[in-house]
């Protein structure tokens, strides 16, 4: 039985890892589409990939903008995001860092918290480090 069992219990291990391997993938293309969508300037995937009720939250200007606000950011071509890593994402959160750098010729290393509802992306909030021009 010992050698059964632990056959087994690999094998069921390898199951559940397989099934969250497979899970995290399927949840990964939220954060991968927004990005394809803001990089390829594609309005109609930018309004796939935000909940209609969407707010990101400006901690350092005090706002929250809507989905259009950034939308209308985006298509504007004055986000160009560099070096943009997903650090962690399942179906309820996404975080990720990137390089941001603005027309302007600001530059920011900028974390951010994504919260999801419904498949797609419900909140975002941002910590942002200026970074040498």
């Amino acid at each position: 039985c010992l050698q059964f069992c632990n056959f087994s219990f690999i094998k069921i291990l390898n199951t559940l890892n397989l099934n969250y391997v497979n899970k995290q993938r399927r949840y990964m293309s939220i954060l991968q589409k927004w990005a394809k969508a803001i990089d390829s300037l594609n309005e109609q995937e930018m309004n796939e990939c935000l909940h209609d009720d969407y707010k990101f939250t400006l901690h350092s200007a005090g706002k929250i903008l809507s989905k259009s606000d950034v939308i209308d950011w985006a298509m504007s071509g004055d986000i160009n995001r560099d070096n943009v890593r997903i650090l962690f994402e399942n179906d309820e959160v996404g975080v990720e860092h990137a390089v941001v750098s603005f027309k302007d010729g600001n530059r920011q290393g900028v974390l951010a918290f994504l919260t999801y509802k419904d498949g797609k992306i419900y909140t975002t909030e941002t910590g942002a480090s200026n970074l040498p021009k």
